[in-house]
């Protein structure tokens, strides 16, 4: 997704449509942890989410110059102290090895250019318990309105976190038209 869909990120009904509060909710993660927000766009979850670890970290990961420079114009409006902004890669995150306790992909991972390369390196940026969330549009689902070239399946996901050396640690069926899937290392 390019950045001029920042409006449609940031639209007024995408609470009602995917609450993320409950995605949040649903992160196990003390107040010191350190997420990274792969793709984090415009921020919609970043800030949300350094709110979860108010004495921790947020990296909020992104490859799009334009979507850097939103980041940062917020962050700045915020006056926010917890979210560090990394440049990212085709093919890697750029984190720090052993940094990280949950990477989160919200409607990303379907959008990677170069999957196999981007989860090695994430895998190598999480500390020995971290984990991978997915957030990713119900493929399964023909009422959920959005593009099949945006939807996943989890037996789709699940084979190719597999293929990486991740596993299903757990699954949530609670989000309105997302999995919530999350992986730990094998």
């Amino acid at each position: 997704m390019g950045a001029a869909a920042s409006n449609w990120l940031e639209r007024d009904e995408r609470e009602r449509e995917e609450n993320a509060k409950l995605a949040i909710d649903n992160i196990n993660i003390p107040v010191t942890g350190v997420i990274a927000d792969i793709g984090a766009g415009t921020g919609y979850y970043t800030f949300k989410l350094a709110k979860k670890v108010a004495k921790g970290k947020v990296y909020a990961v992104e490859v799009q110059d334009e979507l850097i420079a939103y980041l940062k114009n917020k962050k700045l409006q915020l006056r926010d102290t917890i979210v560090e902004i990394i440049k990212s890669a085709s093919r890697s995150p750029n984190l720090p090895d052993n940094s990280v306790d949950v990477a989160i992909m919200v409607d990303v991972y379907h959008e990677l250019e170069y999957p196999h390369e981007m989860l090695q390196t994430i895998k190598k940026s999480l500390k020995p318990t971290g984990k991978i969330l997915l957030i990713e549009y119900r493929g399964e689902d023909p009422a959920v309105a959005i593009k099949p070239l945006h939807k996943t399946t989890v037996a789709q996901l699940n084979k190719e976190m597999l293929a990486n050396g991740f596993t299903l640690f757990s699954k949530g069926d609670f989000l309105p038209i997302q999995h919530f899937l999350l992986y730990e290392k094998l």
